[in-house]
């Protein structure tokens, strides 16, 4: 269904925007089995539409096809019935999602629209929860779900829940998006840390972004592994320093100028996706997180 149509039954529309980590550090690994990391998550104008219909018949359903995920494994439809239980016995919702972020890419679609789910059913629902108590729901879906209920730019510890404010400049990226897919699991269990390392300070830490040396530690593993990718970061890394978002498979650079953008994007290898786009300083939904 298009747009419209789904406007016309009812349905309300919201914006589940992705992400790029513009550097990723490993600490450690936890006795839990997850990594404390250091990051800095930064927003962009790349966005899943969600559209919502409140239902009274205190069902769920997924009314959108995605036939590589079953709808008990969706992040969306899980994150509905997390916040169930804060509101009325008979409220339900049919939810749709129409997907432009590519999955399985580390840009962080899947967890930024189980964030939007949470964020739009506690106002269709009016669960009344703060945007604390939604950050406490959002990291019981993935590490990153509570960035996107925080709703801005933030550095990021712990395995990416304790977050700061942070501010970024203005920037445009060109993202690639190559066929190849990667588990977010595998890539951390084959990272090969030999002991703790120092964390990094987030003092003076801002003008340090666009350094070299800022990397991400998991973009060595995933290039051993997968051939294919590392032919598409070879060829990113000769228009600028290519790094890897999250743990892959996608590729960004930093732009001077969209137009400068579009037309690398234009010669991008075969089978792959290109999107330019642009740093947002908060989520376009911020100010309902807010309650204003």
């Amino acid at each position: 269904m298009q747009a419209n149509e789904l406007k016309e039954n009812g349905y309300k529309e919201f914006l589940a925007p992705a992400k790029l980590n513009l550097f990723l550090r490993v600490i450690n690994k936890r006795l839990d089995g997850y990594h404390n990391i250091q990051t800095v998550f930064q927003l962009i104008d790349l966005y899943d539409n969600l559209f919502i219909k409140i239902n009274e018949s205190g069902l769920i359903r997924r009314t959108s096809q995605h036939t590589n995920i079953q709808e008990s494994d969706d992040l969306s439809i899980k994150a509905a019935h997390l916040l169930k239980p804060f509101a009325d016995n008979q409220s339900g919702a049919d939810i749709f999602i129409k997907k432009s972020i590519p999955m399985g890419g580390g840009l962080g679609g899947g967890s930024s629209d189980a964030a939007t789910t949470l964020i739009a059913l506690n106002l269709l629902w009016q669960c009344q929860l703060t945007q604390k108590e939604l950050q406490g729901l959002a990291l019981k879906l993935g590490a990153d779900v509570p960035f996107f209920i925080f709703g801005q730019n933030a550095w990021a510890e712990g395995i990416g829940e304790n977050l700061t404010p942070f501010q970024t400049p203005p920037q445009d990226y060109l993202v690639i998006a190559p066929k190849e897919k990667v588990s977010t699991r595998e890539v951390f269990e084959s990272l090969e840390l030999t002991k703790d390392r120092i964390p990094l300070k987030i003092a003076g830490f801002s003008n340090e972004l666009g350094a070299k040396n800022l990397a991400n530690d998991l973009q060595k593993g995933v290039l051993k592994k997968f051939k294919g990718i590392t032919l598409v970061f070879d060829w990113l890394n000769q228009f600028g320093h290519a790094k890897m978002t999250g743990s892959g498979s996608c590729f960004f650079i930093s732009l001077s100028s969209a137009d400068e953008g579009k037309k690398i994007a234009e010669k991008r290898p075969e089978h792959t996706l290109g999107f330019v786009v642009k740093g947002l300083n908060n989520h376009p939904h911020f100010n309902l997180m807010l309650g204003t």
